[in-house]
């Protein structure tokens, strides 16, 4: 649970600097653009919410589950990838990935349902 936290403040952190001071909120290497795009486009509550389901044992709410969809699979990977990358958790990335695609076939799923026909 106490790396959950730590994932968790550590996302704000990244959010929060991402929108004051963007040159701090990534690494050169990454794919600026990409990450300024998709940070934007899912609210800090759901990003909190699938957070926790993938690298804790939080469930993704249906609310959440269709703000990841529209957010949309390539942001998804990147913002998932982009934590998963971190000294502390790269050790256990191919886990972590693989809860990324798990939660969201899930979504994918759940919002299919629930679109009109």
């Amino acid at each position: 649970m106490a790396k959950l936290n730590i994932i968790m403040v550590s996302f704000v952190v990244l959010v929060v600097a991402n929108s004051c001071i963007p040159s701090l909120a990534v690494e050169e290497n990454e794919p600026k653009k990409l990450w300024d795009q998709c940070v934007v486009k899912i609210s800090p509550k759901c990003a909190l919410n699938i957070i926790s389901q993938v690298f804790g044992n939080g469930v993704v709410s249906i609310p959440c589950c269709q703000e990841l969809v529209q957010e949309g699979k390539e942001c998804h990977d990147t913002l998932v990838k982009y934590i998963a990358d971190r000294p502390s958790l790269i050790r256990n990335e191919s886990k972590y990935l693989q809860k990324r695609d798990e939660v969201w076939a899930h979504c994918v799923s759940v919002s299919k349902a629930l679109s009109p026909a």
